[in-house]
């Protein structure tokens, strides 16, 4: 029943409508007050029922992996079984085990300020949850990246409303129908539908708001947000950077980057964008990357394992920035298989693309690819790498193929990204006790772990004392002439520790 043409309350609407299949931007309204209402009538939940909804949540997709990795196959077009199976669910398999196994622990308070106990005052932190959290998903991995944030903030002890992409429009209508299934929609809400619907997700007075996808989409997303002052975290993306190192292996630096790049067809927020080899081995390199991408595409029209542009838009924007960058005098390799044509818009398959001699007036140059091309640029000095990514966004991820000696110490260093990986693919990401995230252009915020369950908590500090005698007896009016006293003596006493420690370091008519 459709809640704009009846009298029919709100709440009975939400539940009615098993989770969110939304047909009007205004039932989300209706999922979020059903929520609230049950967060606050229920108080924050005990660690068995957090750990009990994170079990009702992989059991979800456990129990459903046939059927996700057939959404996902007719979502793409063409989209391998065995990289689903290994990217969007094998994937997510530790971070729900130590979640689940942490959370009790996670949930304790923490004292605060021993000193502060030798005058009679108790100060502990206590991880509160925030109440209810929105996860607004991405079409690259549609299911993966919103159940993993979900558990994280089940696990803080909050409900949960997901806007599934519209894109991959077969797995978001299975994640909601399953989630019906699995949960109360008072607990999770898998809601679907179009921009309309996602533009008025992000305009809901939630308690939190984590969005994956674009820079471009997250800055509207946290202009929409900021108009509650609904808090964000954003995981963007950027164009990530690659640096092979001048005494690393050329060929294992190409056989590990031609595989990267080519995780799910390209469509990864952080598969490398862009390679800085050194100018002297630059045609080598070259060489190794495309005998590589060759002999793991011996086919790719017929080949399954072969990912395909997500929809049409997204084949011709990746074609599009190609052909600028060629207009422009770039260097352009397309390595498709002998006896194809390709790229193929009915299969929505593009060869593998290597481009060179990228000028700043490209396209490709500054937007972030995301598909099956890679940009080589020459190096001459470390110090041209580390202008060049500083001069630029934050990348979410930049890579270094080499050893671990000064040169890349130095890289870490003087440079700015959400995380750094060496000689592989996105192992920044693999421990469950490091956090993941962006800095700048590339987002704001990170989860994972321990990191994840801060995320979506609220450290809220709660003191106490049981002296006979007021503090506040100090800092309130009247005032007495003992308490100016000793407040003048220990001003006194900081600046002279400080004045010593900064001796010689200020201007001289400053000097004490």
């Amino acid at each position: 029943m459709d809640i704009t043409t009846t009298e029919e309350p709100v709440q009975d609407a939400a539940r009615r409508r098993p989770n969110g299949e939304v047909t009007d931007p205004a039932e989300l309204t209706a999922i979020l007050d059903l929520q609230r209402r049950a967060f606050l009538r229920e108080g924050p939940p005990s660690a068995a029922v957090r750990r009990d909804r994170i079990d009702r949540l992989l059991a979800m997709v456990l129990d459903n992996i046939d059927d996700f990795a057939d959404a996902m196959s007719r979502d793409f077009g063409t989209r391998s079984r065995t990289g689903t199976l290994f990217a969007e669910i094998l994937g997510m398999l530790t971070a729900f085990e130590h979640t689940r196994s942490h959370v009790a622990r996670w949930m304790r308070p923490v004292r605060a300020s021993r000193l502060s106990r030798l005058y009679g005052i108790r100060t502990e932190v206590h991880p509160s949850p925030l109440g209810v959290v929105g996860i607004i998903g991405p079409w690259n991995f549609p299911l993966q990246l919103v159940v993993v944030p979900a558990a994280s903030a089940f696990a803080a002890g909050n409900r949960v409303m997901i806007k599934m992409s519209e894109i991959t429009a077969h797995t978001a209508e299975l994640t909601r129908s399953l989630a019906a299934r699995y949960f109360d929609p008072s607990e999770l809400a898998v809601v679907t539908g179009g921009p309309d619907v996602g533009a008025a997700f992000t305009r809901l007075p939630l308690d939190h708001l984590f969005f994956t996808g674009s820079t471009g989409v997250g800055r509207l997303v946290q202009r929409a947000a900021a108009e509650n002052l609904v808090p964000v975290t954003l995981e963007l993306g950027g164009k990530n950077p690659v640096v092979v190192a001048p005494d690393a292996d050329l060929d294992r630096a190409a056989n590990r980057i031609a595989r990267a790049r080519m995780v799910n067809g390209g469509q990864v927020c952080v598969c490398p964008d862009y390679v800085f080899v050194p100018a002297d081995r630059v045609d080598r390199f070259a060489d190794a990357l495309s005998a590589q991408l060759r002999d793991m595409f011996p086919s790719i029209l017929t080949n399954d394992d072969y990912t395909a542009s997500v929809d049409a838009a997204n084949y011709e924007r990746v074609l599009a920035l190609v052909e600028d960058a060629r207009a422009r005098g770039a260097r352009v390799q397309t390595l498709a298989p002998e006896g194809e044509t390709l790229p193929d818009p009915v299969a929505r398959k593009i060869a593998p693309t290597l481009v060179r001699d990228v000028g700043d007036d490209m396209r490709i140059a500054s937007e972030e690819i995301f598909g099956p091309v890679l940009l080589i640029r020459p190096y001459s000095s470390l110090d041209e790498v580390i202008d060049y990514v500083n001069a630029r966004p934050s990348p979410l991820v930049a890579y270094w193929y080499g050893p671990d000696r000064a040169d890349f110490r130095r890289f870490v260093d003087r440079t700015r990204s959400g995380g750094i990986a060496r000689n592989e693919f996105a192992i920044h990401m693999f421990s469950e006790k490091a956090p993941f995230g962006g800095v700048g252009n590339s987002g704001m915020g990170a989860y994972h772990g321990k990191t994840g369950f801060d995320t979506f908590s609220h450290l809220r500090t709660v003191a106490g004392t049981d002296l006979p005698v007021a503090i506040t007896s100090i800092a309130a009016p009247p005032f007495d002439r003992r308490t100016a006293k000793f407040i003048d003596l220990a001003l006194r006493a900081a600046r002279w520790r400080t004045r010593r420690r900064v001796r010689g370091r200020l201007p001289r008519g400053d000097a004490a």
